[in-house]
């Protein structure tokens, strides 16, 4: 005994519009994010935490290591 599928062909088209309309959607998205900047990313260094400050008269030489170094 065999299983019959019916697809209906404005279902295909419905498929096949819903595809391309998403994929038009998101390029336009992507390259309007692009020219804003908002999906953008630097690479560097990271900046430092605002808790950590330096006092003025200490060099990084004069600082304690902290961590595993400190054996």
């Amino acid at each position: 005994m065999g299983l019959e599928i019916v697809i209906s062909l404005p279902l295909i088209l419905f498929a096949i519009f819903l595809g391309f309309g998403c994929f038009l959607f998101g390029r336009a998205k992507g390259r309007q994010d692009m020219r804003t900047g908002v999906g953008s990313q630097i690479y560097g260094a990271p900046v430092p935490p605002p808790a950590v400050v330096r006092e003025a008269g200490q060099s990084p030489d004069d600082m304690k290591k902290q961590g595993p170094d400190n054996v």
